[in-house]
């Protein structure tokens, strides 16, 4: 197995399906170490434990996702050096992105422990899911620095064209998770923290496996000299790209936490709909995810090498293949999603079922609005325009948040299932003509250095 590879030459079909296929591998694993801490909480510790982890579910995202932005974001610029082949640069990137990373972590973690509690009463979290949801999110965000050790490193795996030893990674992670939900919750009878306490665990388990691989076979990565250094201009580049990808997942999620307010306050029942629903959503939209992060490597690879007429060719493939799997996932979701469902809720609980699926399938109907938003916003970042996602992620969050606001307390459970389709339309009717636009003024500067060399 390759421990890099270059997407600057070669079919963008080919090389999209190559990298994106083992991604998808990946990110399904992660889900589903995600469903089975769901499925065993709801079915052994109850709907109320079901109910508490779900409504801890966009703090969650806020705080983690704006670290997994932000190491996706730092791997950005490696992917630049690398398609322009300048590895001593790609070198003191990776060493300046750890001693950032170690920044961000440690104050992170500080300040999510100390206001945990706070953030979850500002959440109008109901007070008989309360202690739960506390002992779970405490237990993560006390995880952070596991959650960066692990993104980090094998984002820049993935930086250099290799999509195929995260996935082994994950699939070890996902094995240990599985067995230590397992473990803690049935043996050790630790509720709803044994479930963090396994998702913590493993991750840190699969971050030293992706230190210890780039040690033993990412040559490119080992650092010589004085690369251990900080340096001044690497930290500001790395911090230019990985702070907006971050900021457009955390603002993103800002709307997911209004708008998980307001179903807060229609009761636990409402919150365990959402809970199981999100849950099955988040696996079946997996394939979006990996085209997105498929094409921030592709197009950091060939905007690097100034490779343009290939990110059209790779943005237009990628586009198909989202189509295709939108209409598979709706047809997923409309024969089989009560079917799943069950996996965290008892069928008995009929009225938590019917309102989940309706859920499911409001959502499904949107889904190619969805793979629009992942694709072209993760070729923005790749090509070195992070405010650009930021701005749709701004989008995102007003949307979110006119539904939370207005129109949950008005229209109830039903408002609530439209929050994500209204927030995927108004993020796409930003980035479509913003990748136009960047695309264009890139090929603005590479004219202009043409001339510069030929009167030169």
């Amino acid at each position: 197995m390759a421990a890099t590879k270059d997407m600057t030459e070669g079919s963008p079909m080919k090389l999209i399906l190559g990298f994106s296929i083992p991604l998808l591998f990946g990110y399904l694993f992660q889900q589903l170490y995600n469903l089975v801490d769901t499925m065993i909480v709801g079915q052994f510790l109850g709907v109320d434990a079901l109910a508490a982890v779900g409504a801890t579910g966009s703090i969650n995202f806020l705080i983690i996702g704006f670290c997994n932005g932000v190491c996706s974001g730092f791997a950005l610029p490696v992917a630049h050096r690398f398609g322009a082949k300048d590895y001593k640069s790609l070198r003191k990137l990776w060493a300046n992105s750890i001693w950032l990373s170690g920044i961000f972590a440690i104050a992170m973690t500080i300040l999510t422990v100390i206001l945990c509690r706070w953030i979850l009463r500002v959440m109008q979290t109901p007070e008989n899911i309360m202690e739960y949801s506390y002992q779970y999110i405490l237990i993560i965000f006390i995880g952070i620095p596991t959650t960066y050790l692990f993104n980090l490193t094998s984002g820049m795996i993935r930086a250099l064209g290799n999509s195929r030893a995260p996935l082994i990674v994950l699939l070890i992670s996902s094995a240990l998770n599985i067995i230590m939900d397992l473990v803690f919750i049935l043996n050790f009878h630790l509720g709803v923290s044994g479930a963090a306490l396994a998702t913590v665990l493993s991750q840190l388990i699969a971050g030293v496996i992706c230190v210890v691989y780039i040690r033993k076979k990412v040559s490119i990565l080992h650092l010589q000299g004085d690369e251990w250094r900080p340096h001044k201009r690497e930290f500001m580049e790395l911090f230019n790209a990985g702070v907006p990808m971050g900021l457009q997942y955390s603002i993103t999620a800002i709307g997911s936490v209004i708008l998980q307010t307001a179903v807060n306050t229609l009761g636990s029942a409402a919150v365990a709909s959402v809970t199981a629903a999100s849950k099955i959503s988040m696996f079946i939209v997996c394939p979006f995810d990996s085209m997105g992060a498929t094409m921030a490597t592709y197009g950091g690879q060939n905007a690097g090498g100034y490779k343009l007429d290939r990110l059209h060719k790779g943005l237009g493939s990628c586009v198909i293949l989202g189509a295709v799997y939108s209409v598979i996932a709706l047809g997923i979701i409309y024969f089989f999603g009560t079917s799943l469902l069950q996996l965290f809720v008892d069928a008995g609980e009929v009225g938590i079922l019917n309102d989940a699926q309706k859920f499911l399938l409001i959502n499904g109907i949107f889904y190619f609005p969805l793979a629009l938003v992942n694709i072209v916003r993760f070729m923005i970042q790749g090509m070195g325009f992070g405010v650009f996602a930021i701005l749709a992620g701004v989008l995102e969050m007003i949307a979110r948040a006119l539904i939370g606001i207005i129109f949950v307390p008005g229209f109830g459970f039903v408002a609530a299932c439209f929050a994500s389709p209204l927030a995927w339309i108004f993020a796409d009717a930003f980035l479509i003509p913003a990748y136009f636009s960047v695309w264009k003024k890139m090929k603005g500067h590479l004219e202009e250095s043409a001339k510069r060399k030929a009167l030169d």
